[in-house]
């Protein structure tokens, strides 16, 4: 994703919303919307955004987890093997 491709200013997105909105949806790439010469928002397609949110819950997770084997908070292998059998 190159941004600098994707750069447009507001009074473009007021003039040309529906071909900027079928662009994002289209490719998949989002826009980065300026305003005064700022940035300002970002235009994302949902079905990118919704699996960048997958995503980050997923590192999240893997981050909590990895700071609960660090803090000597995890349950060792064996343990959940015998839990596991217990079943």
């Amino acid at each position: 994703m190159d941004l600098k491709k994707g750069i447009i200013p507001v009074t473009q997105l007021k003039n040309h919303t529906k071909e900027i909105l079928a662009r994002v949806m289209k490719n998949g790439d989002p826009m980065l919307v300026t305003q005064n010469g700022h940035s300002a928002v970002m235009i994302l397609d949902v079905g990118v955004y919704q699996s960048q949110q997958r995503k980050l819950h997923i590192l999240e997770a893997i981050s909590k987890g990895e700071r609960e084997i660090m803090e000597g908070k995890g349950i060792s292998h064996s343990d959940i093997q015998k839990r596991i059998a217990s079943w």
